[in-house]
């Protein structure tokens, strides 16, 4: 029988030595594989609505375009729809300037056919200028 007593062992050591390097090559290796892309981002400026009421001018033709899809040039309501009808208004009411300002006063609930139909008999007509006019809240 053995009535030694059991010498204490040293406690155990973790080496990091080796641990630290192979981290260092999988870092290395990871931005090394990486690519990095640009993404293409496209600027938009949206439009603001400001509370202050701006100088009303002569020279501009307010459309306005209600819920069911009826045409107003100047205040003035259009019986018919007809795209040809309303080319033809709104050359009557530019009298033939060419720097006329259409405002474009459109319902929330309208169709977009009905502003691009405005949009198009605008051009058509020979004005360029279009505004679109907001509701201040």
């Amino acid at each position: 029988m053995n009535f030694r007593r059991k010498t204490r062992l040293a406690d155990p050591e973790i080496n990091f030595i080796p641990l630290i390097d192979v981290l260092l090559v999988i870092i290395i290796f990871l931005v090394v594989s990486t690519t990095f892309s640009k993404f293409s981002e496209l600027k938009i400026n949206l439009p603001v609505a400001e509370a202050n009421q701006s100088k009303q001018k002569e020279g501009f033709i307010t459309i306005i375009i209600t819920r069911e899809g009826k045409y107003s040039v100047n205040e003035k309501s259009m019986e018919s729809t007809d795209f040809d009808d309303l080319v033809s208004i709104i050359k009557e009411a530019a009298q033939g300037k060419s720097d006329t300002s259409i405002i474009i006063n459109a319902d929330a609930l309208t169709t977009h056919q009905a502003v691009v139909n405005v949009m198009e008999a605008s051009r058509l007509a020979g004005l360029n200028k279009i505004t679109f006019s907001t509701k201040v809240q």
